[in-house]
C-alpha cells in the first residue's frame, strides 16, 4: 500500500492520509517523499478548495521512524554529515511546502503527534483534535534539540513564547484538553469524530471565494514574518485591490443583494 493516500471525501476537499498505521505513521524517506508528491498534486488541482491532513489507524504521526528513515533524495553516496543534512532538509521542507499551498490545510489529529508529526500540525492552517490526541516536541527526549522542522519558529507564534519554551525544553506530552486550553488546537471532538469536524470546517472555507481564501492564507503567513504593522497593511491593501477586479467578488456582491448563495468560479 502507498504510505500516503489521497481521497476525495467531499466535492472540493482532498484528504491526505499518512498510511503507516503499524508504525503510528512514523516518517520514512518513502512517506516524506509521498507527502511531498501529494502536496504537489493538490497544489495543481483547481477543483480542490481545502485539504484535510490526518493519519491512518490510532495515530496522526509519531515523528521520525527511529527504526530507520532510509535515504533522502540526493543523499546517496554521501558521508554521514552531508547525508544527515539531506535527510533533515527533506523532512523540514514539508513545512514551507504546506505553507505554499493555495488551499488551507486542516490537521485532523488522532492519537500521537510527536516530533515531526507535531511539526506537521503546527505547519497546518487549522488544527483540530479528538480526545485521543497527544502532542510533544519529542527530539529533546532522545538527546537532540527540540528546535526541529520549524517548531522553534511556529510554536511560539501559536501558543506564546513562555508556553513554547516550557514545552520544548521538557518535551512533555500534552493531551487534547490542554492543547485546546493553550490555543494549540481550535476544537476537540470525541474519538473518531475529527474527520467529520474537519469536513465541516472545509465546508465553511468553501463558502468563500477561492482566490480570497488563498490570498488570506498567504497574507496571514507573511504577516508572521514582516517587521511591522505597516508592512502587513501594505500587503493587505494590494490584495484587496487585486480581489476587487475578480468575477468572484462581483458574484459575491450580487449574491448578497439577491439573498442567495454565491456560485464561485475562481475567476
Amino acid at each position: 500500500m502507498a504510505t500516503v493516500e489521497l481521497s476525495r471525501p467531499r466535492d472540493g476537499v482532498t484528504q491526505i492520509t499518512l498510511n503507516r498505521p503499524e508504525r503510528l505513521n512514523a516518517m520514512t524517506a518513502e512517506l516524506v517523499a509521498g507527502l511531498h508528491d501529494a502536496l504537489d498534486e493538490v497544489a495543481a488541482d483547481r477543483t480542490c478548495r481545502a485539504v484535510v491532513l490526518t493519519g491512518a489507524g490510532r495515530g496522526f504521526c509519531a515523528g521520525l521512524d527511529l527504526g530507520g528513515y532510509g535515504t533522502a533524495p540526493g543523499g546517496e553516496d554521501l558521508g554521514r554529515v552531508p547525508a544527515g543534512l539531506a535527510t533533515q532538509r527533506h523532512i523540514a521542507s514539508l513545512i514551507p511546502h504546506l505553507r505554499s499551498l493555495p488551499q488551507p490545510v486542516i490537521a485532523a489529529v488522532n492519537g500521537p503527534a510527536s516530533g515531526g508529526g507535531f511539526a506537521l500540525v503546527l505547519g497546518s492552517d487549522v488544527r483540530l483534535a479528538d480526545r485521543t490526541a497527544r502532542f510533544n516536541a519529542a527530539f529533546v527526549r532522545i538527546g537532540l534539540s527540540a528546535c526541529d522542522i520549524g517548531t522553534s519558529w511556529l510554536l511560539p507564534r501559536i501558543v506564546g513564547v513562555a508556553r513554547a519554551q516550557e514545552l520544548m525544553v521538557t518535551g512533555r506530552i500534552i493531551d487534547a484538553d490542554e492543547a485546546l486550553r493553550i490555543g494549540l488546537v481550535v476544537d476537540v471532538v470525541e474519538e473518531g469524530a475529527v474527520i467529520e469536524r474537519a469536513l465541516a470546517t472545509a465546508e465553511q472555507i468553501m463558502a468563500n471565494a477561492p482566490l480570497g481564501v488563498a490570498l488570506t492564507k498567504e497574507a496571514m503567513w507573511t504577516a508572521l514574518e514582516v517587521p511591522s504593522l505597516q508592512a502587513a497593511i501594505d500587503i493587505e491593501n494590494r490584495q484587496q485591490l487585486l480581489l476587487t477586479h475578480t468575477e468572484d467578488h462581483r458574484e459575491a456582491l450580487a449574491a448578497f443583494v439577491e439573498r442567495r448563495d454565491p456560485q464561485f468560479q475562481n475567476r
